[in-house]
């Protein structure tokens, strides 16, 4: 059901997509785990940010955790390359081995669904649902019901304890 959109209360697992190498990727092969989803880019201040992702995905993985970056290239222009450019970026520098997706939209008329479901399950601040940079990220609990959202400036640390919780 790509394209299709639940309302704010349901579950996220109806939504489909695509891995960075184009297999599909099916979120309800994640029911019963706990998401974190993030909106990533190679050229940005918070880039960074990769490698305490990936400590997450090492950390949490065994317990039920999946990390699920997707690349966007809608603010400032920061995520450039091809599929095979940001695979090799991201596992050159920073070691990366959770699931990266295709490039996506995520604020727009072009917005994948997911992320209009997301955001608007989650505004931000003042209720504004668009994203405001790279590195937004969101939690979804084992149900699949999208329970925070967190600012681009959150170290990717700060959400162990809610993902402890939510294990």
């Amino acid at each position: 059901m790509d394209g299709a959109l639940v309302t704010p209360g349901e579950a996220i697992y109806t939504f489909e997509l695509h891995t960075l190498g184009g297999e599909p990727l099916q979120l309800a092969s994640f029911a019963g785990k706990v998401l974190l989803i993030v909106n990533t880019a190679s050229h940005c201040g918070f880039t960074p940010q990769y490698a305490g992702l990936q400590k997450l995905h090492e950390i949490y993985g065994p317990r039920g955790l999946v990390v699920i970056g997707f690349p966007c290239n809608q603010f400032g222009a920061q995520e450039p390359g091809s599929s095979t450019e940001i695979a090799a970026f991201c596992q050159c520098n920073y070691g990366v081995d959770f699931i990266l997706t295709e490039k996506v939209e995520v604020n727009g008329s072009g917005a994948h669904p997911l992320f209009r479901h997301l955001t608007t399950a989650l505004p931000g601040v003042l209720g504004s649902e668009a994203i405001k940079w790279n590195f937004t990220k969101f939690l979804v609990d084992r149900a699949g019901h999208p329970v925070s959202r967190h600012a681009p400036t959150t170290s990717p640390a700060v959400l162990a304890a809610e993902i402890e919780a939510l294990l």
